[in-house]
């Protein structure tokens, strides 16, 4: 890419469907656009990109329904079958689909040293900056947004 391409920056901040899907989703879709995408993950985001946790990322119901026992279990797979419904492809599938498409995953320090994590504990291709390396690349996006 030449210094002259289009720079799109996302923030993932929570491991919840409704919290990855939008990061990643579009990230993919600035790079079909010719941009350079990046995705920051931090906070609990971190564990979309964390080897193994995939399985774990549920989408919980705002609200008071969310606090109700077994409601989450039950609303991820209500939104599981919705999307399959529509042909969106699951969580896995995306963030595969990401990388390919050349997305870059970058995880926070401050929250990988708070969680205690290392670089192995990530999948392959997560690169860890700091908040002032971010802003260093974000500052100059056309596009940055939190998700």
């Amino acid at each position: 890419m030449s210094e002259n391409t289009e720079k799109a920056a996302f923030i993932c901040s929570r491991d919840t469907l409704d919290g990855a899907y939008p990061a990643l989703i579009l990230g993919i879709n600035a790079r079909r656009l010719g941009m350079r995408a990046m995705v920051f993950f931090t906070f609990m985001g971190l564990n979309v990109i964390r080897e193994g946790w995939l399985d774990k990322v549920k989408f919980h119901p705002p609200g008071a329904i969310g606090a109700i026992p077994g409601m989450a279990r039950m609303a991820t797979w209500m939104m599981k079958q919705k999307m399959e419904k529509a042909q969106i492809p699951d969580l896995e599938d995306i963030l595969t689909m990401a990388q390919m498409e050349g997305v870059e995953f970058v995880a926070c320090q401050m929250t990988v040293d708070m969680m205690e994590l290392e670089k192995d504990d990530f999948i392959e291709g997560v690169e860890i900056w700091n908040a002032e390396d971010f802003l260093k690349y974000a500052k100059d996006c056309k596009i940055s947004l939190f998700t």
